[in-house]
């Protein structure tokens, strides 16, 4: 799956969908570090693209990276405020509440 999405960058349907993907496949295939770049880049391209801030926190928390993930969960539930996705807003408070125990 990860060649096609590959495949994809840099062409008229590249955009934070296409990078949230390859975050999630990333992640999956055990590379952090790619996961964490692409899902980076979705949410610059898309701010208030609530899943792709849900993934990038759990991502960083996965790593090790508690400090990080729970900017990124502060930022997550902001950006799902304002788009008005309460569900991830929820999801999010509640991982970043897990996180600072």
């Amino acid at each position: 799956m990860i060649p096609q999405l590959e495949k994809l960058l840099g062409t008229p349907r590249d955009g934070a969908l296409l990078r949230y993907s390859l975050g999630l496949e990333y992640a999956k295939a055990g590379d952090k570090d790619k996961a964490v770049q692409y899902l980076r880049d979705a949410v610059e391209r898309d701010p208030l693209y609530s899943a792709a801030w849900k993934v990038l926190g759990k991502t960083l928390s996965e790593s090790g990276k508690t400090e990080e993930a729970l900017i990124v969960y502060e930022k997550g539930i902001a950006a799902a405020q304002q788009k008005g996705d309460r569900q991830a807003e929820k999801e999010m408070t509640v991982f970043a509440k897990r996180l600072r125990k």
